[in-house]
């Protein structure tokens, strides 16, 4: 199908070629010493004519033209003709049949005690000539026809090299991710794991119950954050192509997330969809981890509820919190404010939409809305 300025440049030429015939008609006719029969007056024109039809019609057209040149003028048209249809099937048997009865109109007289009155020296010099004139337009064809190919070669040569850009720029990409997978474990993992070390030895040592309490808690974090963080290393450290397939948390393991919170919540999961998307349901569980995160680190020990349920077209999960139970003055843990950030991007990468706010009780409200339908997979999972 023709782009708009590809139509117009094509009505163009037709336009041209056209008024070309017409105007090689007018010279013709009006040649004074030419004889020109009336019958021969409309089969010319009816070739000039014909030639608005040579895209759509084009066999058709050239044997309109056929016989306009051999009774009349209609050299033009019919040359025009012929280009159409060599360069549509330049080695097809209606080429060569039209070369033929271009070449035969062109070299033979009208009428015939005319052509048969002529010298060998003319007929010979009618035939080579004409024989130009039929080879002209088929030659014009098939450089055109052998042009628009190559056009289309190197386009698609063009678009293989931009693919192997892409494909080079993911390796790249893979590479790159692989390192920094490989940075990640080496230096949080050892971190992570004197902590976990530290806490299960404080656990063995210290009387105080309390405080083995504590040190059970943070050795049981600590082990829980090893495994999310071999989980995040495994994503990247595979391509783009397999991301999907890395193992990921969901709605079912939102038990557990809750259980392990370290705060009072109140877990409630509606009428969910079997099965909800991987991406919604990473995007769910990741919401709800990052909302207790929040409420473990500055409003410790106050009531929460979680609550997943379908609204309309789309999943809603909303978390709420009631007033911390401590004090004020309690130290607050250090946060670099990307959480919530992180979750309205999640969010609007899947085509939802993320609210967070404070409540009338002194609480705070988080709520993520994620569409059921038509959702976009992000090719990974974003922390």
């Amino acid at each position: 199908m023709l782009r708009p300025l590809g139509r117009w440049r094509a009505y163009a030429w037709d336009a041209g070629a056209i008024l070309l015939a017409a105007a090689d008609l007018v010279l013709a006719v009006g040649d004074p010493q030419a004889n020109v029969p009336p019958y021969a007056h409309v089969m010319s024109w009816v070739a000039c004519l014909g030639l608005v039809f040579r895209r759509r019609f084009p066999r058709t057209v050239l044997a309109l033209c056929v016989p306009g040149l051999l009774v009349g003028y209609a050299l033009v048209a019919a040359e025009v003709a012929l280009y159409t249809v060599s360069r549509r099937r330049p080695f097809s048997w209606q080429v060569v049949v039209g070369c033929l009865a271009v070449w035969a109109s062109a070299f033979v007289l009208w009428p015939l005690p005319t052509f048969l009155n002529l010298s060998l020296h003319d007929v010979l010099g009618r035939f080579m000539y004409s024989g130009l004139q039929a080879l002209a337009p088929f030659a014009l064809g098939l450089l055109m026809r052998t042009r628009t190919e190559l056009s289309h070669r190197v386009r698609e040569l063009a678009e293989g090299r931009e693919r192997e850009k892409r494909l080079h720029a993911h390796a790249v990409l893979a590479q790159e991710r692989a390192r920094l997978a490989r940075e990640m474990h080496d230096v949080v993992s050892h971190q992570v794991t004197l902590i976990a070390m530290q806490a299960g030895a404080l656990q063995t040592c210290t009387p105080d119950d309390e405080a083995r309490e504590v040190a059970r808690v943070i050795r049981q974090l600590s082990v829980r954050t090893l495994e999310e963080l071999r989980q995040m290393v495994g994503v990247l450290r595979v391509t783009a192509l397999d991301a999907d397939a890395a193992s990921r948390p969901g709605l079912k393991d939102l038990p557990e997330l809750v259980a392990h919170s370290g705060v009072p919540v109140e877990l409630s999961l509606g009428a969910l969809p079997e099965p909800v998307p991987a991406p919604l349901s990473t995007a769910a569980y990741r919401t709800v981890q990052e909302a207790l995160t929040n409420v473990r680190k500055h409003a410790p020990g106050a009531p929460t509820s979680v609550l997943l349920e379908v609204r309309e077209d789309h999943l809603a999960v909303e978390i709420r919190n009631g007033n911390p139970a401590t004090s004020a003055s309690a130290p607050a843990f250090p946060s670099g404010g990307h959480g919530l950030v992180g979750l309205r991007e999640r969010a609007e990468l899947l085509g939802g939409d993320f609210q967070a706010e404070r409540t009338e009780d002194g609480g705070f409200r988080v709520l993520a809305r994620f569409p059921l339908a038509h959702t976009r997979i992000p090719e990974t999972d974003q922390h």
